[in-house]
């Protein structure tokens, strides 16, 4: 079922970090080392993902080999 920020292209950390087959800690520990996909912060703290912003930054991340 998808939850009411994914219909608007948004992700939560959670979400993200399932598709990418993540733990949270890595997500953050990207995130410190920025390295991971864009993400904003919303007032009460939580971030959301686009999910154009993660698509490209899959992209980017494309083996060219």
């Amino acid at each position: 079922m998808a939850t009411h920020t994914s219909r608007r292209g948004m992700l939560k950390v959670p979400e993200v970090c399932d598709e990418l087959g993540i733990s949270r800690s890595t997500f953050y520990e990207w995130r410190l080392k920025q390295r991971a996909p864009r993400c904003i912060k919303l007032p009460n703290g939580e971030l959301r993902v686009r999910r154009g912003d993660l698509d490209i930054w899959l992209n980017d991340r494309e083996d060219a080999a």
